[in-house]
């Protein structure tokens, strides 16, 4: 049974992809599992050494997709820090953005998937002090003109980055955000389990900006436990489905095993009318 499937009188596609796994490090690997679980996309996370921007075929990357009917979204090294008030670190980073944005071109990737980084912290002794707070203007300068760069660097093409939440966002992330999310090239990524692991705190946040949905990092949690096989938590799974549909996502099944992500598309397959 396929997971692509018509959303509605539309017949807008929503897709279903899987992250790149620890237990398939090659991506020939990666396309056999994606098209024997009949899935839609692969999201090559560019924190492993095989998907740096130095180690991708462009051509190779093409044909192999080709030949398995897959595409590719990319998610951002997790380490990305465009803010960083040293000027020389954060323009490494903001290369590697611009240089992403390029070779999503070439692949005709669609999706750039971004954490927001928190920045160093000093503990005081009653409390615990980040630095982008202290220093917000500073900070939200920073995030303009990453924005007006990345604008730069899309152009009139097809491609959105989607900011990632993580582990709670802070207040002068909330308006970082918002100032992304007044360009077109920007949306949002919705990861249920992250969410559930701090007892939905930036549920809100996102359903305030649900226009901006574009990606989903679905799988199960159960307390302070992440990246569970769907069905195997204690998640509302259908009611993130229901918005998956309302907002015609794209769906990373964000386990970290092989054996999770076939869990997943069994539980899907079985329990989802799709």
């Amino acid at each position: 049974m396929s997971l692509r499937k018509s959303s509605g009188d539309n017949m807008k596609l929503y897709n279903y992809g899987m992250p790149t796994l620890i237990e398939t490090s090659t991506l020939p690997e990666c396309m056999k599992l994606c098209a024997e679980l009949d899935l839609d996309f692969i999201e090559l996370n560019m924190n492993l050494p095989q998907y740096q921007l130095d180690k991708i075929d462009v051509n190779y990357f093409k044909t192999i997709a080709d030949e398995y009917g897959i595409y590719y979204t990319i998610h951002l090294d997790e380490n990305l820090n465009v803010c960083d008030f040293n000027p020389y670190v954060a323009d490494a980073y903001r290369k590697t953005v611009v240089d992403t944005i390029e070779l999503a071109k070439q692949l005709d990737i669609k999706v750039l998937n971004m954490h927001m980084a928190k920045g160093v912290y000093f503990t005081l002794p009653d409390r615990k002090v980040l630095l982008f707070s202290e220093y917000k203007e500073q900070y939200l300068k920073s995030i303009d003109e990453f924005r007006n760069m990345c604008e730069t660097a899309i152009g009139e093409n097809d491609i959105k980055i989607c900011i990632e939440n993580c582990d709670g966002y802070e207040n002068f992330q909330k308006e970082a955000i918002e100032l992304l999310l007044e360009s077109k090239v920007f949306a949002l990524t919705f990861d249920i389990g992250h969410n559930h692991c701090i007892g939905g705190t930036d549920e809100a946040f996102i359903m305030k900006h649900k226009n901006c949905l574009n990606h989903i990092h679905l799988h199960d949690a159960q307390g302070r436990k992440n990246h569970l096989a769907l069905g195997t938590g204690d998640m509302d799974i259908k009611k993130y489905i229901k918005l998956v549909k309302e907002q015609n996502c794209r769906v990373v099944l964000e386990t970290k095993t092989v054996e999770g992500l076939k869990q997943s598309v069994e539980w899907l397959n079985k329990n989802i009318k799709i």
